[in-house]
């Protein structure tokens, strides 16, 4: 057994980490700021492939392995959560499950655009009462001799703002919850769609999330990802993906956390010597070196068995768990370490601080996390 990454995984860590230092953490201050979506930072960091790290070649994609991708969220979150986020949606939640269930028609008409940067995708399964009871679809896809009709209400829909076509869950048979969902890529410039803004966020700012109103929006029979009962299949199939994504993101955030604490630690004195001299905040810069490592290894054996065609539902779970958990508690300790340099609003660790906290919360929760993984080990 090695627990070591291959020289091309490696060179590729190196490469995604200078671009993200170099051009996306420049940005991150001022995306939080205005809470805008970053359009044009997203055009560069998809001329890199980032937006389809695991999509094949053939469609414009880069064609990496799982590991790959995880590491390349990983480095961007270290720089900006929000960019990470946008391009996990991106891949995990609507460039692969097209790749995986879509027909040869659905893949020539929006992968290429959708890794390429020309098109971006945004992924609508919540509803005001289905987050984590995601299997509750309210939204309604009625079938006529026209192809679908439907009605009803997505939120917080990430990437929405910008977005030009999502993945949309719906009940074509009202009541048999998960037995009765289909998913359907609708084109958000459809007549009878709606944009709304959502209420302002705490943390990763600028995600363009938006509420999405569907009145009789009528899309083809043809827009169905599958068959019209396989969308809770395909949202589950995305998540496992989504979830190691967002393992990865909270590992960047929360090492990024850990690297402010260090760089302050290690400078700023008190009773005539650094604070890093003093047990006390020794111990808190072990713990959260330590979590967020553990942390890690979970995010890359959830990466490799993905990539291995394993249902990886369980390792994903245990890796969301323990890194957004793991990734909290160390910006946490940074704000400790920080203490007034790090509590005032505009500080970095101010904004890793608010970041890290969504990644508990959205692509099920850490409840939901401990549900999964209970319902395994029983």
């Amino acid at each position: 057994m090695v627990l070591e990454l291959a020289e091309d995984h490696k060179a590729f860590q190196r490469e995604v980490a200078r671009f993200s230092a170099d051009r996306i953490a420049p940005a991150a201050a001022s995306i939080d700021e205005r809470g805008e979506f970053p359009r044009e930072l997203i055009k560069e960091v998809a001329a890199r492939g980032l937006l389809g790290v695991t999509i094949p070649a053939t469609w414009g994609g880069a064609g990496r392995d799982y590991v790959s991708y995880a590491l390349a969220l990983e480095a961007i979150a270290r720089a900006s959560a929000v960019v990470s986020v946008i391009a996990s949606v991106n891949n995990s939640l609507v460039a692969e499950p097209i790749a995986r269930f879509g027909t040869q028609e659905q893949k020539d008409a929006w992968l290429r655009p959708l890794v390429t940067g020309e098109a971006v995708g945004a992924f609508a399964l919540s509803e005001e009462h289905a987050g984590s009871d995601a299997a509750n679809q309210q939204t309604v896809a009625r079938l006529d001799e026209q192809g679908y009709v439907l009605n009803g209400r997505k939120v917080w829909v990430a990437n929405g703002e910008a977005a030009d076509v999502a993945v949309v869950f719906a009940a074509t048979q009202p009541g048999s919850r998960g037995r009765g969902v289909g998913a359907f890529l609708v084109p958000l410039d459809t007549s009878g769609l709606t944009r709304q803004p959502t209420p302002e966020s705490l943390g990763v700012r600028g995600l363009g999330c938006v509420d999405l109103l569907f009145t009789d929006v009528r899309v083809d029979a043809d827009a169905v990802l599958g068959t019209p009962s396989d969308g809770f299949h395909v949202a589950m199939w995305a998540l496992d993906g989504g979830r190691v994504a967002i393992a990865a993101q909270a590992l960047g955030v929360g090492q990024a956390a850990l690297d402010e604490a260090l760089r302050h630690a290690r400078a700023h004195e008190a009773f005539g010597q650094p604070i890093a001299n003093y047990q006390a905040i020794q111990w808190m810069l072990a713990d959260s070196a330590t979590e967020l490592e553990a942390a890690r290894m979970l995010m890359w054996k959830a990466a490799d068995a993905r990539q291995r065609g394993e249902r990886p539902t369980l390792d994903a779970a245990m890796a969301k768990l323990a890194a957004s958990e793991a990734a909290h508690r160390a910006a946490d300790r940074a704000m400790q370490i920080l203490a007034s340099h790090g509590y005032r609003r505009g500080s970095v660790v101010e904004r890793l601080f608010r970041d890290v906290r969504a990644t508990e919360i959205y692509q099920g929760t850490s409840e939901v996390q401990r549900m999964v993984i209970a319902e395994h080990v029983l």
